[in-house]
């Protein structure tokens, strides 16, 4: 009997019919191709030192390195911007007075939306075409600090890694003596720590002033095992509980980890009492040293720096520019070389601004090789540094290849990647083309465009992939990805919740996170969790026929050529004519051969 090889070529298309799709792989999800050969993606795990960041699904993020090498990581919700040092701590410096945007896109519903006369008369209906999108941000370092812009807020902010100002509040938080504080029963200050060795518990307590009520504070403590050891049993467990004086709010109640411990809480009073005591009567000795409270500092603004835009970019030569700059659609603004807080055009600097000369509006703008592409949702257009007096160059470069969403395109060494509203684009340093595209239908037939502007890309450069995530027809939120391979030029389609994330690069594995604000390692293991659910990893071909119609297949084995045997079901669809009825059979584990009948 007859072998029939199946040699399907890499990536999926699903453009058109099933029968369309002969021969090729027509779906899938969290597959890949290398050299041809077909294999999951890597897997996930929750990153250990940053569970989660945000608390509302965030639509930004950024890694970077300090000049001393402390590596971090911002992300930030359409109310919230968070940064995170590499060792977990997490530290909330949203500007107390940003405007908080929208989570979600909102269609105009109702009267005044629309052109006039077009539709029937006195009916309220949606303006797909003027939809209030959701909030994003640009986030960027300009040196080591970050710089933001929120498209709800407007302003430009700059964080310069501090996470507290001012003076210390707590007296004597080194234990070289015990003066302000009240050593409750089984308290002493000895050799620089306090020491907790009683048999009741009580509190190790400190009373703050002079607090400015409303603001943000941090609290820093070293909780200390004497004992230093692993053995659960002799672990001791302490708690540290921060109560404002007069409103008798409790700010904070927190069991101590063993090390150094930071929290971060709003005060509404003008002074609160730090009390640290033993969770139990019956717990072992512990010690406690380099206590700490101190003013939040959060991301200010750039001084003298346009208002009203609709994000921002560092270019190479360190100039930031302001998109849309003042509130106008078209215009960019940059600042001083250098200079962040140097915004009026002078003949001693290189301030200046344009308006380009577009009937589109500016979304985004990615740094790429010598130069920076700014996009429209119609058009694009190249800066380049050309210096004094002009400083930069401006050229409209293509036309009809408008981006989807501000955080939809992404910078590769081939040049920079986008998706449209209709298709997706490469600028590779000279022209703009557009990619032919396997999944075009699938991709663009089933988006919710009423949410396109939670479409966000980012580039997993090890496997040669810009992935874009972006919400289907039947979500509000983000749940399904379409990738490129622009090494071997193929598409790879699926299904996975990814609101934001950053590239590998700064930390070792690619960091994606969800609509929870939970931080995820991807490219690791073969764990396809997310939440507690595991994500289904398969791959299936179009139709499979033989002659030109006129012969039945009766299969009757199936012969792998599986590289781990066993890892992997086959489960078989047959019908007799493309619009027939559909019969599955199996699923079958394969064996050499695997028994397997059908017509």
């Amino acid at each position: 009997m007859p072998l029939l090889p199946l040699k399907i070529p890499a990536g999926f298309y699903k453009t058109g019919t099933d029968l369309d799709a002969a021969g090729r792989w027509e779906d899938g999800s969290l597959v890949r191709w290398r050299d041809g050969s077909l294999r999951p993606v890597g897997g996930w795990r929750v990153n250990e030192n940053i569970p989660s960041i945000t608390q509302n699904a965030p639509r930004a993020m950024h890694t970077w390195e300090s000049n001393n090498n402390t590596r971090y990581v911002a992300a930030a919700s359409y109310n919230e911007l968070f940064a995170v040092v590499s060792g977990g701590t997490t530290y909330d410096i949203t500007p107390p007075d940003l405007t908080p945007g929208s989570e979600s896109a909102a269609v105009n519903i109702g009267y005044g939306y629309g052109f006039y006369g077009a539709g029937p008369y006195g009916t309220p209906r949606p303006d797909t075409g003027n939809l209030v999108e959701a909030t994003t941000w640009s986030l960027d370092n300009f040196g080591e600090y970050l710089v933001a812009c929120s498209t709800a807020d407007g302003r430009l902010f700059e964080w310069q890694l501090e996470v507290t100002t001012g003076s210390e509040l707590v007296v004597d938080g080194d234990f070289a003596a015990s003066t302000g504080w009240t050593l409750g029963d089984g308290w002493s200050v000895d050799s620089g720590v306090a020491k907790w060795e009683g048999t009741t518990a009580a509190n190790l307590e400190q009373a703050v002033g002079s607090l400015t009520d409303g603001e943000k504070y941090y609290l820093t403590l070293r909780f200390i095992d004497p004992d230093a050891d692993d053995d659960p049993a002799t672990i001791p467990s302490a708690k540290v509980k921060v109560v404002g004086a007069n409103t008798s709010t409790i700010l904070l109640d927190e069991t101590l980890l063993v090390g150094t411990n930071t929290y971060q809480f709003y005060i509404d009073d003008t002074s609160l009492n730090i009390q640290i005591y033993a969770e139990s009567d019956a717990e072992p000795e512990f010690h406690i040293d380099d206590v700490s409270l101190k003013l939040g500092k959060n991301a200010e603004i750039i001084a003298n720096a346009p208002v009203s835009n609709k994000g921002l970019i560092v270019t190479e030569e360190r100039f930031v520019l302001a998109l849309g700059a003042g509130g106008n659609p078209r215009k960019v603004q940059w600042c001083d070389r250098e200079n962040n807080t140097s915004w009026t055009p002078a003949a001693t600097n290189e301030a200046g601004d344009i308006e380009l000369q577009t009937s589109g509006q500016i979304q985004t703008a990615v740094r790429t090789r010598g130069q920076t592409l700014i996009i429209t949702d119609i058009d694009a257009h190249a800066c380049r540094y050309i210096g004094p007096p002009y400083v930069f160059g401006f050229e409209r470069i293509s036309t009809s290849c408008g981006i989807i969403s501000r955080k939809a395109a992404a910078d590769v060494d081939m040049g920079v990647f986008w998706m449209g509203s209709g298709g997706f684009f490469r600028f590779d340093g000279n022209v703009v083309s557009e990619i032919p595209c396997a999944v075009h239908d699938y991709v663009f037939g089933d988006i919710n465009t009423s949410q396109k502007s939670k479409t966000w890309a980012f580039t997993n450069g090890q496997y040669g992939e810009i992935w874009w995530f972006y919400p289907s027809s039947n979500s509000n939120e983000v749940d399904r990805y379409v990738a490129f391979d622009y090494k071997e030029n193929h598409w790879m389609i699926g299904n996975l919740s990814r609101t934001s994330g950053a590239s590998r690069g700064v930390f070792e594995y690619p960091m994606l996170l969800d609509a929870d604000g939970a931080m995820y390692d991807h490219e690791v293991g073969l764990s396809y969790k997310t939440s507690g659910s595991e994500q289904s990893v398969f791959a299936q071909s179009g139709p499979i026929s033989i002659g030109v119609g006129d012969n039945i297949m009766q299969v009757t084995d199936l012969i792998p050529d599986e590289k781990t045997q066993g890892d992997v079901n086959v489960t078989f669809k047959s019908r007799f004519y493309p619009n027939d009825t559909e019969y599955s059979h199996g699923p079958f584990t394969p064996t050499s051969p695997t028994s397997c009948r059908f017509s």
